[in-house]
């Protein structure tokens, strides 16, 4: 593999208590493999493995290195230095705050700076910014977290590192007799709505079936549940989109999750990709019930 072939590599480093986890964190959603508070003298390893075929599949690469490292740290220049001899390139990501901002992360956290002596938390700040001042100079992008939220400072890494990315809506159809989806972030349930278990010629079949759908959908408080539901649906997805959330679970349940759930599951989701969402349904309980009935297929 060439050098200009080499995953992406971005080094994550800066003063103790300005972001760094939150920024590893953002990272991996936007899809970079990350290893944290890395020894430099691993890099050269690190390198050789990333340009065997057993990583062909990784693309981008965080590494975080800061004082954390202790007398390992000190190997940092001689690793970028190899960097450079090898033609690799990288970037540095240098995160910094103001000291009253860090000095109060620390008593908010109340945990000890690395460099601090006799507790002396500004002192110990003061000391690691000395000795990354020259690292300091070399980085490709200084963000200042004082003022950011973790939101914004989001914000900031995907505009710099990634694309951001589209919300995916994901909707769970489940009956509430198994229990309800523990990832769910919103949960309609839909027992109000007229049985099909109760008529026999239905009863064999699942929300998949044209005879249950138009059961379901028929009564008009099924329509009411969908044009309203569908005008909160509308009204949230802009503002978590513009909170930053990448996923969104919303659970449909009924009894036993066969009838009601996934027939208002599946039109749901049509509805939302009608308005150009990204969609998933999911049954979860299908299969539950389609096993316990002889294996019935859906119809």
């Amino acid at each position: 593999m060439t050098a200009s072939n080499y995953p992406r590599l971005v080094i994550v480093t800066g003063l103790s208590g300005a972001g760094k986890t939150q920024a590893v964190r953002c990272l991996e959603d936007l899809g970079f493999f990350c290893v944290d508070n890395l020894p430099p003298s691993l890099i050269p390893g690190l390198v050789d493995l990333l340009g065997s075929p057993l990583s062909t599949s990784i693309s981008k690469v965080a590494l975080v290195m800061d004082i954390r490292g202790g007398q390992f740290f000190d190997g940092l220049e001689e690793a970028l230095a190899y960097l450079d001899g090898r033609g690799i390139p990288y970037e540095i990501l240098f995160l910094e705050a103001a000291d009253e901002v860090l000095v109060r992360r620390y008593k908010e956290t109340r945990r000890r700076h690395p460099l601090s002596s006799g507790g002396q938390i500004l002192e110990g700040i003061v000391a690691e910014r000395q000795r990354l001042e020259e690292l300091r100079g070399r980085a490709s992008v200084i963000i200042d977290t004082s003022e950011l939220t973790p939101r914004q400072l989001k914000e900031q890494l995907t505009d710099l590192f990634g694309v951001r990315r589209q919300l995916v809506i994901n909707i769970i159809s489940f009956g509430y007799k198994y229990g309800i989806p523990l990832d769910a972030d919103l949960v309609m349930d839909v027992r109000f709505l007229p049985n099909p278990f109760y008529i026999p010629a239905l009863r064999p079949f699942t929300g998949h079936d044209r005879c249950v759908a138009e059961f379901v959908l028929s009564a008009p408080e099924a329509q009411q549940f969908i044009e309203r539901f569908g005008d909160l649906l509308r009204f949230l997805i802009p503002h978590y989109q513009r909170e930053g959330k990448s996923h969104l679970v919303i659970a449909i349940g009924c009894t036993g999750g066969q009838h009601r759930s996934v027939t208002l599951a599946n039109r749901l989701g049509d509805l939302l990709r009608d308005q150009h969402y990204d969609v998933i349904v999911k049954h979860r309980d299908v299969m539950r019930y389609l096993g316990n009935s002889g294996g019935r297929r859906q119809g």
